[in-house]
């Protein structure tokens, strides 16, 4: 063989060394939270409350919002990466919650419109009938 030769497979072996060795520093620098177990089942639930609510409806945006985020939770706690997953298991949680005011607010919104133009229907009815 010649000098040509050796320096790719050199290299090549120089590369795939310096990569296994960044995995395993990269690896060793995952932290040792624990499993968010409970921020998950909390965030599982909240979104789960906010999809099955009329929040779909209402706030669609923010509920997909939370839906992808702890989505990326899951994704997190499959790669070990438990102060991600926390972070957004406990992010999911609050875009949920969101999610669900912002529907109840425009909920609130809608029936308060009802409830005036009713009101001013009333009041067209009453005028109507009462002699001038």
């Amino acid at each position: 063989m010649t000098l040509h030769h050796l320096i790719p497979a050199r290299a090549t072996a120089l590369g795939l060394t310096l990569a296994a060795s960044a995995v395993l520093m990269l690896g060793g620098c995952a932290s040792n939270a624990p499993m968010p177990t409970a921020q998950m089942a909390v965030a599982e639930a909240a979104v789960q409350q906010a999809n099955s609510s009329s929040t779909a409806e209402g706030a669609p945006g923010e509920l997909q919002v939370a839906i992808a985020k702890l989505a990326s939770a899951r994704e997190a706690v499959a790669a070990k990466d438990y102060d991600r997953a926390t972070r957004l298991a406990e992010q999911a949680q609050v875009d949920a919650q969101v999610a669900e005011l912002h529907a109840q607010s425009t909920r609130s919104r809608k029936a308060a419109q009802e409830s005036q133009d009713a009101a001013r229907v009333l009041r067209e009815e009453i005028s109507r009938k009462t002699p001038r």
